[in-house]
């Protein structure tokens, strides 16, 4: 992992941004702007996601948000897909002293029917590695602790493969993770988005709910702009 830049300064709450596997920082930067236009910090963080399993990924990526968390503000976190999952092993073995709230955006906390599928191919378990197999719907349920701090679920509801929407997972669904296994106990909120799995970190509505939740600890039922006039800069 190689270290991300630090965008923002000590006074603005923290976001670190977690991506999805096979991913990286980028598929992110729509989100991030708009997290630090609204008056957040980043650290977006890559991290090898295809190369260790979620507990080791959570160690792995501890250094760089261990020296973020030295801020003296709060911290949050916005995950996308498997990120959440390495978010939530994250937490439980290395919590910040001022933890505030999370977002989890896609992410199958009950696992994925897709990986049970694709899972039995060697090509599958060669590209995807130890955490790709953590993906099963049989290695998921108690897996990880449960949540104990202010964590909002988005979920989508479209899918662009729709041998995996209409025939593998169940309906709603993402196209790679339904809706009912993006949910997960504990959580303090949770809305639908009418976006697709790789879709949702750069839909309009779900950036738009993702702030909301951080700032307020829960969704908005309707999304109204802020005014321009409120909007802070961290970067």
């Amino acid at each position: 992992m190689h270290e991300p830049p630090l965008k923002g300064d000590a006074r603005c709450p923290g976001v670190v941004l977690l991506h999805g596997i096979a991913r990286t920082s980028a598929s992110l930067t729509r989100l991030e702007r708009a997290l630090q236009t609204s008056g957040f910090a980043t650290l977006n963080v890559d991290y090898a996601s295809r190369s260790k399993s979620i507990v080791a990924l959570a160690d792995e990526i501890h250094p760089a948000i261990g020296r973020f968390a030295e801020r003296d503000a709060p911290l949050h976190f916005v995950a996308h897909s498997m990120g959440g999952l390495v978010m939530r092993a994250y937490i439980a073995k290395y919590r910040p002293a001022r933890l505030g709230g999370a977002v989890m955006l896609g992410t199958p906390n009950s696992g994925s029917e897709v990986a049970d599928l694709l899972s039995r191919s060697r090509l599958y378990r060669a590209f995807y590695g130890p955490a790709g197999l953590e993906l099963r719907t049989a290695t998921r349920p108690n897996a990880l602790p449960i949540v104990d701090y202010p964590v909002g679920v988005i979920a989508g509801n479209r899918f662009v493969d729709p041998v995996a929407g209409l025939l593998v997972l169940p309906k709603p669904n993402d196209g790679r993770v339904s809706v009912q296994s993006a949910m997960v106990a504990g959580m303090a909120d949770h809305i639908v988005v009418k976006a697709s799995h790789t879709g949702l970190p750069r839909h309009s509505v779900a950036i738009e709910q993702t702030i909301a939740f951080l700032r307020d600890g829960r969704f908005r039922r309707s999304e109204p702009q802020e005014p321009a006039s409120l909007r802070r800069s961290c970067a």
